[in-house]
């Protein structure tokens, strides 16, 4: 059995991580509008995890009811961290093919 050429397979890993670090790039610019509340409160946020805007209905804010608008703020920032990481893991994906990069200690990225 032949082993495997490790200067190719150091190519191959340096050229994922460029890659992988131009797609990282790309997704800071991308953008994600997410609403909760019944569309009362938008929140713009990058695949990069960079909140860009939040957007609050005036008539979400009621002086006797903060929980409510706590509650859904709340809600709404998950629901975007979950949308920013599911687009992270869908273009970093088709750069990795599916390898597990923690091997690799690139584990740490957003959505890996």
């Amino acid at each position: 059995m032949r082993q495997p050429n490790m200067q190719q397979m150091m190519k191959q890993v340096q050229r994922m991580q460029q890659e992988m670090a131009a797609a990282q790039e790309r997704l800071k610019d991308e953008e994600i509008d997410v609403t909760a509340g019944g569309g009362m409160v938008t929140i713009k946020i990058t695949g990069g995890l960079e909140v860009r805007a939040v957007t609050i209905d005036p008539d979400a804010i009621d002086p006797e009811d903060a929980d409510m608008l706590q509650d859904t703020l709340t809600a709404g920032f998950n629901e975007a961290i979950r949308q920013a990481q599911e687009l992270a893991e869908k273009r970093l994906g088709g750069v990795t093919g599916g390898m597990d990069l923690g091997a690799l200690g690139l584990g740490g990225l957003p959505g890996m």
